[in-house]
């Protein structure tokens, strides 16, 4: 049993990496998408489920374990991977962003944030020292020091400000999270889209030291072009040797376009929330499975596709019971989803090792263009 947390890079194509994250609890193979398991499950997934798809690690969510069932029942109960029983790593986030999201009459201040919950409106402070022992308490492998992310758009004073703030709380981060063998904390970038900013950030998060760089603020309605600019720059101002790891993206071609620009890790909700509301990411598009067009269609979601939703039924099907609003709709399509969020990953990884990166983005993208298979 490894019992250091380190990063190897094995290959890469233009800037794009393709490598291994080595935890106590097993390896990420980067680059790596990280399911959302948001309240200690991800929604309408077995556990064994989702390592079925390929997950390696799973990201679980500070803010709403905190409130409920609450970290200290957690930590009594024998740690978050023991509770959900998931094995391998898991990362958790700080809880600084649903903080600013969800929470109802925040106030923030120097030392951190008060808030009332989303669920009772009872009273919380989340601070660096407290974020840090909330996410000791849970267990995670991967650690994410406490951040504010201001929305965007927002004036460039306001980015500054919210930067350095997030920057003295990641130097807090790091001194409460002490000395833990096997657990790794990352640093988060901020500095909105401002490139100096951004450069800022990364030389202070760099003389703090990190096992691991997150860019954050990104994907928060910038639009696709404005992240793609800010990630032609971003990842290079993060350490070479070291992971780095985009937060809450994306799309499908958001994540090839980030992982082109020197991305390692990735987390979103997306295919398991567009798979409860209908929706199917495929090789040749989204799929709307609610449509009509679908009612009387034998054929697969994708015939490419060796999840269970596309090996065992058909499109038929899974328009029928979304229609009847039957929870197998969800978790099928969940399933699918996150298969296939997995094998772009792996499709990725192997090109980067055969240095065929810009051959296979060319093809996931003419695929794509296609659209939908023809009615029936």
């Amino acid at each position: 049993m490894t019992q250091r947390f380190s990063f190897s890079l094995a290959a890469t194509d233009g800037k794009a990496r393709t490598g291994v994250i080595s935890t106590p609890r097993g390896d990420i193979r980067t680059p790596a998408f990280m399911p959302v398991g948001t309240a200690a499950t991800v929604k309408a997934m077995m556990p064994e489920s989702v390592a079925a798809t390929g997950a390696d690690i799973l990201l679980g969510n500070t803010y709403h374990l905190m409130l409920r069932p609450t970290a200290e029942r957690i930590d009594r109960l024998g740690g978050l991977h023991k509770f959900m029983n998931w094995d391998k790593p898991i990362l958790t986030d700080s809880g600084g962003f649903q903080v600013m999201s969800l929470a109802e009459l925040r106030k923030l201040t120097e030392k951190g944030v008060t808030f009332r919950s989303h669920i009772d409106g009872s009273k919380h402070e989340l601070t660096p020292e407290r974020s840090m022992e909330i996410q000791r308490l849970l267990g995670s492998d991967i650690v994410m020091a406490f951040d504010e992310c201001p929305a965007l758009p927002a004036d460039r004073a306001r980015i500054t400000e919210s930067m350095r703030l997030s920057m003295r709380w990641a130097e807090r981060s790091r001194e409460a999270f002490g000395d833990r063998p096997g657990h790794a904390l990352f640093g988060i970038q901020q500095g909105g889209l401002e490139q100096d900013l951004r450069g800022e950030s990364a030389e202070a998060l760099t003389k703090i030291g990190f096992e691991g760089y997150a860019i954050g603020g990104l994907a928060v309605g910038e639009g696709q072009e404005a992240m793609f600019d800010c990630l032609d720059y971003a990842p290079d101002q993060l350490p070479q040797d070291k992971p780095r790891y985009l937060m809450g993206v994306g799309k499908p071609d958001d994540i090839v376009g980030a992982v082109k620009r020197g991305v390692d890790m990735m987390d979103c909700v997306l295919p398991s929330r567009s798979g409860r509301t209908g929706q199917a990411f495929t090789r040749r598009g989204v799929v709307n499975i609610k449509n009509a067009r679908h009612a009387d269609d034998p054929r697969p979601l994708d015939e490419a596709c060796t999840c269970p939703a596309c090996s065992k039924y058909s499109r038929a099907y899974l328009h029928h019971v979304f229609r009847a609003g039957e929870m197998i709709s969800g978790m099928l399509l969940t399933w699918h989803n996150l298969h296939y969020y997995q094998e772009i990953m792996q499709g990725m990884r192997d090109a980067i090792a055969a240095g065929t990166f810009a051959a296979w983005e060319k093809q996931f993208h003419d695929t794509r263009a296609l659209g939908d298979i023809e009615p029936v």
